[in-house]
């Protein structure tokens, strides 16, 4: 069977794309991939550019999970959070990728080069304990607006179209966002566009009541 190429982008709030996890003849066996990518700097004002060259873009890639568990916590490389409660609390920046929570921040990226970026990579063989996930970023520094960042999130799985969301097309002045959330069942995962943006980490989580309890975090 050819593996088709195609990209999906999904265009309008609340677009939910679905991908079945059943079909023997893709499998899903290799890791999922979400990435964000940037490419562009922005220019400093009339003054800073007497004296410096263009500024550098910084974004963040993060997300909100749930297990099936109950089990809830972010894995962010910023801010820090605790969970929500109880012996199952996990507090760990990047997650973990060999056992709960399976999903696994790879490290910051603060480079603008074409092909750079963030990803957070998800352990097929933890699908199962798996509920949602939202994945987020927010601009840590260099720019005031998202079309500034020529900025976009992909979901890549193995042997599917990828499923992009453009972040450069934004123009909120906020500078966080909720991108999309995944949402798994034991047969298929589902990819619903959000874009929600607010001014921090913990009016997002108030927004999709994750309940985390925040404290201020730095690379």
């Amino acid at each position: 069977m050819a593996i088709s190429l195609q990209k999906i982008t999904l265009e309008k709030k609340g677009d939910l794309h679905m991908i079945d996890l059943t079909k023997k003849t893709d499998p899903i066996t290799q890791e999922i991939n979400i990435n964000l990518n940037w490419s562009k700097t922005t220019k400093k004002g009339f003054l800073g550019g007497l004296f410096s060259s263009d500024t550098d873009i910084d974004l963040d890639l993060g997300c909100f999970y749930e297990l099936s568990d109950g089990t809830k916590n972010v894995i962010d490389g910023v801010q820090f959070a605790k969970g929500n409660g109880g012996s199952k609390e996990i507090s760990t920046r990047q997650g973990r990728y060999t056992a709960a929570p399976w999903v696994w921040h790879t490290g910051d990226d603060r480079g603008v080069a074409a092909g750079s970026g963030e990803n957070i990579i998800v352990n097929p063989k933890g699908i199962g304990e798996l509920k949602r996930i939202v994945i987020y970023c927010f601009i840590y520094n260099g720019v005031a607006r998202w079309q500034e960042t020529n900025a976009t999130v992909t979901v890549k799985v193995p042997g599917k179209a990828e499923i992009e969301v453009q972040m450069g097309k934004q123009t909120s002045s906020e500078p966080f966002c909720a991108i999309a959330e995944i949402q798994f069942t034991p047969d298929s995962m589902g990819v619903r566009k959000l874009v929600t943006f607010h001014p921090n980490h913990s009016h997002c989580d108030a927004a999709y009541h994750w309940g985390m309890r925040w404290q201020a975090g730095s690379k």
